[in-house]
């Protein structure tokens, strides 16, 4: 069964700034219809994604089967804030979330934890974009801030907060 991303997963994605050639990763990806909907845009692109919950990964790889088997998308079982690149695996180009609360400012405990280990996931100079709908402002997510930044162009439901990392 074919699952069609909601108008406002469909918006965060057509924001991302995908090329050919790169890897992505999806933090809390729930289902994985937004890892899923990245592919269908952008040929040449690879999706690793993640969440905390063993039960949206279950439904995740349930519905992924194709794009799986494509060797386009990966899914993991771990929260950003315990996330670690495998053993040679390379860095990532692009790193998005949609409503994750370490990084949309709702859990600043956890947003640090996770910044750290996005500074060792993602290439010099890759972005990281959060989709951070009121009533949690766009925040400067570099590394040593902790202040409130104004918003990208958006419109509700696009992704509003993104830096290069």
């Amino acid at each position: 069964m074919t699952v069609h991303p909601s108008a406002r997963i469909a918006r965060a994605v057509a924001a991302l700034p995908l090329r050919p050639g790169m890897r992505v990763l999806e933090i809390g990806c729930g289902p994985g219809v937004a890892a899923r909907e990245v592919l269908q845009r952008m040929e040449g692109v690879t999706v690793v994604a993640i969440d905390r919950s063993a039960r949206s990964i279950a439904l995740a790889l349930r519905g992924s089967q194709k794009e799986i088997a494509s060797g386009r998308l990966e899914f993991r079982t771990v929260a950003i804030e315990d996330f670690e690149l495998k053993a040679g695996e390379p860095r990532f180009d692009l790193a998005f979330a949609l409503r994750v609360g370490a990084l949309d400012g709702r859990h600043p405990a956890a947003g640090r934890l996770a910044r750290q280990r996005l500074r060792e996931a993602l290439d010099p100079g890759a972005f990281l974009l959060v989709d951070d709908l009121p009533p949690v402002a766009a925040r400067d997510l570099s590394p040593d801030s902790a202040t409130a930044c104004p918003a990208g162009a958006a419109d509700e439901g696009t992704i509003r907060a993104s830096v290069p990392f």
